[in-house]
């Protein structure tokens, strides 16, 4: 019985699985050793990117700011864009959010701006709230309550990150959670936007 139970904590140990021993004729559950993966999806590769090729004009939409003021996209002229649509309550979403951040703070001393736009009913509010409890910073709050931006931009579900160029065209688009923060991002945002 012993020499079972060793065989069965040997195979455990050596394949990550768990296993039961036998001791003093009790059953002993023992644990995997590797830890359990992280709490949402796995996040995409730029790669993932779609071109827009020829770039084509973003049509008009309006924003909303976390002080409640409209603006346009025209306003943003000039500037290279990253508009990244999200909700607070969205699970792939709220995974990218910190290296939406860390892209935020990367490019702050460059023409582009990462503007993550929620779909959130509460508004600013519950955008604030999200980002203080979850330590986000560097984000501005923009919000589409009505998702009349997303409906004009062809948006099919969040998140969806389109990328606009300093023309205002867009250059890029991609549905799904994505590792913003990566070399590669960087670098491929600073290519067609900025």
């Amino acid at each position: 019985m012993r020499r079972r139970a060793l065989l069965i904590l040997g195979a455990a140990a050596a394949g990550g699985s768990l296993a039961v021993a036998w001791r003093l004729g009790k059953p002993v559950v023992h644990a995997p050793l590797t830890p359990p993966a992280p709490p949402g999806p796995p996040l995409l590769g730029i790669e993932a990117l779609q071109l827009v090729d020829p770039p084509v004009p973003l049509p008009p939409a309006a924003l909303v700011d976390g002080a409640g003021a409209v603006h346009g996209v025209a306003e943003f002229a000039g500037s290279g864009l990253v508009i990244n649509l999200w909700a607070t309550w969205c699970v792939p979403c709220v995974a990218e959010m910190p290296a939406l951040a860390v892209l935020a703070e990367r490019l702050k001393d460059s023409s582009i701006r990462v503007l993550p736009v929620s779909s959130d009913r509460g508004g600013a509010p519950v955008v604030a709230s999200y980002f203080h409890q979850h330590g986000i910073e560097g984000l501005p709050i923009w919000l589409d309550p009505k998702g009349e931006a997303a409906r004009i931009w062809g948006v099919q579900g969040i998140p969806t990150t389109i990328l606009v160029d300093r023309e205002g065209r867009e250059r890029g688009r991609l549905e799904g959670a994505v590792d913003w923060a990566s070399d590669a991002a960087v670098a491929e945002i600073r290519r067609l936007v900025g």
